[in-house]
């Protein structure tokens, strides 16, 4: 009996200790505003959850998890879930980033006015003769003589083509995807288990999914609720991901 007794407790304690709870918080800046579109991970489950425009989220987890706290344009932030996290609401406060603006140096004598800077500021005679080098180079490999088809010679019919972007447009897709790398961070593609080598192809995929980018296209701007955009939309394209090639 008890041996029974005992069984009984242990199981118990191991069940309540295992036992998983859900955390609710809010995350807001330094100025006490809400903070919408952070993205909260549970290291230790994977788990993910995205705060709504009031800065609330819920995510499951137990004591002893770290919760990471990622946004673009902020800190990131690691929590470990105490005892009074499962009994209460989280309060978690993100510092702006940093951001490092390069120095410019200005020489003396400039007006501030490019146009008038530029043509008064002179070249030394390398760079003027490199620059008279490249102009000749590029008009012979321009020249309708070279580029004419030879005699007999197969010539590629004209056509549409392929095109990732309108002529028009100042980005295309590649510009697109090298700005969204830099941007985001190699760590937020590493939370994602993307590996280092495989973020080009990855973001290609989230775009092929149907992500609409035509204004940030047209204009080769990408915007702050666009890239949020596209931290929601790849939320949905990473699982299928991850599937083997069979089942995307």
């Amino acid at each position: 009996m008890k041996l029974k007794l005992l069984f009984f407790l242990t199981t118990l304690f191991f069940v309540n200790a295992n036992a998983q709870n859900y955390i609710f918080g809010k995350v807001t800046a330094e100025d006490n505003s809400e903070i919408p579109d952070v993205t909260v991970i549970n290291i230790r489950t994977d788990e993910r959850a995205i705060t709504n425009r009031d800065g609330h989220f819920m995510v499951s987890g137990r004591v002893g998890d770290e919760l990471r706290f990622v946004k673009s344009g902020y800190e990131r932030l690691v929590k470990k879930v105490s005892k009074e996290n499962i009994e209460s609401s989280v309060s978690i406060t993100l510092e702006r980033a940093t951001i490092l603006i390069p120095e410019v140096e200005v020489k003396q004598g400039m007006t501030g006015d490019l146009k008038i800077d530029s043509k008064n500021m002179s070249r030394s005679k390398k760079v003027e003769k490199l620059v008279k080098d490249i102009d000749q180079y590029i008009a012979q490999k321009s020249d309708p003589r070279i580029l004419a088809a030879k005699a007999g010679e197969f010539v590629q019919p004209k056509g549409e083509g392929f095109s990732i972007g309108r002529i028009k447009d100042k980005w295309d897709d590649i510009d697109l995807a090298g700005y969204l790398k830099t941007a985001l961070g190699e760590e937020y593609f590493t939370d994602l288990k993307i590996e280092k080598s495989q973020v080009d192809h990855f973001i290609s995929y989230v775009l092929a999914g149907g992500f609409e980018r035509k204004s940030i296209l047209k204009y080769g701007f990408c915007s702050d609720a666009d890239l949020y955009r596209f931290q929601r939309f790849v939320l949905t394209r990473v699982s299928s991901y991850r599937a083997p090639q069979t089942q995307r």
